[in-house]
């Protein structure tokens, strides 16, 4: 039991991701990626005349229980498998989070983002809400998600699965070195 506690390393988790992708094609060529699961969940439980909802929802459905299964999985890791050690986190991240003045954390999640207060100061607006539509708008905008593109896309050799990847990561490093430092002193 005490194996399931500790962080799994990379040549361990790393594979068994990578296993994903045989297994879904293997047991009926199903394809990888959980931003899919909104609209199925849209498609089953709102009556709309949008074309983008009116399709076979049914036989998508496997991934809304594999969506739930992932979210159960959440939930019992966190529940019952919960690690009673503080997170070591880096030294050089944790001195890179106290420049922008996070000092507590809760897990690996920093307390000054992820709470009600947060949410009404115009930093913690433009990081969860603002944040959060342009996550959704890119994930729709490209056509799927990180899992989607990045696990599924690019082993099936799927030309753009890797512009998005690689589009992903610019973003990611652009936002990281240039913008959040200006968001995090606000």
């Amino acid at each position: 039991m005490n194996f399931l506690t500790q962080p799994w390393p990379w040549y361990i988790a790393g594979p068994l991701i990578g296993l994903m992708v045989p297994a879904l094609l293997l047991t009926g060529n199903k394809t990888f990626g959980i931003s899919s699961t909104l609209r199925h969940i849209c498609a089953a439980c709102i009556p709309t005349s949008s074309e983008f909802f009116k399709y076979d929802w049914r036989g998508h459905s496997w991934n809304l229980f594999f969506a739930f299964g992932i979210i159960m999985g959440g939930f019992f890791a966190g529940v019952l498998l919960q690690n009673p050690n503080p997170v070591q986190l880096n030294e050089a991240a944790v001195a890179s989070m106290n420049q922008y003045g996070i000092k507590e954390y809760s897990g690996l999640m920093p307390q000054e983002f992820f709470n009600w207060h947060a949410l009404l100061t115009l930093r913690g607006f433009i990081l969860i809400v603002v944040g959060g539509f342009m996550v959704g708008f890119g994930t729709r905008y490209a056509g799927g998600c990180t899992s989607g593109h990045s696990i599924m896309g690019i082993s099936n050799l799927q030309w753009p699965s890797l512009i998005a990847t690689c589009c992903f990561f610019i973003g990611g490093l652009l936002m990281t070195w240039f913008v959040l430092p200006y968001i995090m002193h606000l």
